[in-house]
């Protein structure tokens, strides 16, 4: 990470200099209309987290309008929002980390990314297996936690890779470090993504290592996500071309495969994830600060534990005055998540549902409701429009109806 000091920065045209996205991964609030052609008719999973628990302690979750967008009736209401708040509809096809994500920036994904909810083909796994020197074990969608618990010692035995997918448009690859090794995994991560594109294509290739002993295994931080370039600009390349700072903290860089960032830096969990976050507030930039909270999804939704999502999304509200009181008069925050992954719900995989918006700062004006928005791409547009750059080909921007005269 490094300290933004840029000469003849651009100058946005309002008094905003700097968005910060912050996403959320899963957090999703209910079932969106076409939840069914998914198989998730009545998700919601901040229901689900919620109710794991007697009462609902996110103060300042509430105090920003969370229990003002509509469909939220299980979370208490504030007098007077800090905020403003709506929630966002999914347009695109699909309901993975890559297409929620791709959206946001402003774009809209019509053909989904080839999923394999059988797993691979032998065409696939013979390709893989041929280059890497080693045999694919297991080779069908399955939980992280519960694969490497099922063929962990298997694979500390011969040294061949675990091969799986779930729902999502992923390949992934689990190993011990002590038995292959980062550079190994790393390498077969980068053969698999070659593999992987055309006719195959998937959206991301994972490297999943783990550490530990049968019955005691633990995937650790050094994940490793290789995407594909999104496929038209997003804002982040608008922002970065327009000599602005777009800065990425934890899966953002690996979601877009480093296209259109400026400055990354990966994270170890949720907390890490806001202390990056904190570092780079206290930096001069100007543009865009975009975060993923990933624990939310894979320690907790994936899992089913919804208690352990409920103390997560406790532990982050808890942060939140820190974030707020660190940024500048001319920071925007906006909240969001990329889809939903209901831990009250059939399977383990995630869920088509609204996610919410929340945004605040010191020009916006508070309790505005900005309605349900139709698409995510709703943030790019705005943030193209605060910062000057051209609009984008899709999306509605809310600037107008947020700042105080």
């Amino acid at each position: 990470m490094t300290n933004s000091a840029k000469t003849n920065k651009p100058v946005p045209p309002g008094p905003i200099k700097r968005v910060i996205l912050f996403v959320l991964d899963s957090v999703g609030i209910g079932e969106l209309p076409d939840a069914a052609e998914f198989g998730d008719s009545g998700a919601n999973t901040l229901r689900s987290i919620l109710s794991s628990g007697s009462t609902v302690n996110l103060p300042n979750l509430v105090q920003l309008g969370l229990g003002h967008i509509e469909g939220i009736d299980y979370v208490p209401r504030t007098e007077a929002p800090r905020g403003a708040y709506g929630r966002m509809s999914e347009i695109s096809n699909g309901k993975d980390t890559t297409t929620g994500h791709w959206e946001i920036t402003g774009l809209k994904i019509s053909e989904p990314f080839q999923t394999y909810p059988d797993g691979f083909p032998p065409h696939i796994i013979d390709a893989f297996e041929s280059q890497t020197g080693r045999k694919a074990l297991c080779n069908k969608p399955a939980s992280g936690t519960e694969v490497i618990e099922t063929y962990g010692k298997e694979h500390m035995e011969t040294g061949n890779p675990i091969v799986y997918t779930s729902a999502d448009s992923v390949f992934q690859i689990a190993a011990h470090e002590e038995v292959v090794g980062l550079d190994e995994l790393y390498r077969m991560c980068d053969i698999a993504r070659e593999i992987l594109r055309g006719k195959d294509q998937v959206a991301r290739v994972i490297a999943r290592p783990f550490i530990g002993t049968p019955g005691a295994f633990t995937r650790t931080s050094n994940r490793r996500d290789y995407s594909i370039n999104p496929f038209e600009p997003t804002v982040l390349d608008k922002a970065k071309e327009a000599g602005y700072d777009v800065q990425a903290v934890g899966k953002i860089y690996d979601i877009f495969n480093g296209q259109g960032i400026t400055e990354e830096v990966h994270t170890k969990d949720n907390m890490d994830g806001v202390d990056k976050t904190l570092d780079y507030l206290k930096t001069d930039s100007t543009g865009i600060l975009f975060t993923n909270l990933v624990d939310f999804d894979a320690k907790f939704g994936h899992r089913r534990d919804a208690e352990g999502y409920r103390l997560a999304l406790e532990a982050f509200d808890q942060r939140l005055p820190e974030l707020m009181n660190t940024m500048r008069s001319d920071d925007l925050l906006i909240l969001i998540a990329d889809h939903g992954n209901d831990p009250g719900f059939k399977g383990s995989d995630h869920t088509r549902e609204y996610v919410p918006l929340l945004v605040a700062g010191h020009y916006v004006k508070e309790g505005v409701s900005l309605g349900t928005r139709e698409t995510f791409a709703d943030i790019a547009q705005t943030t193209a429009e605060l910062l000057g750059l051209t609009p984008m080909d899709h999306g509605r921007s809310f600037a107008g109806e947020i700042f105080r005269a």
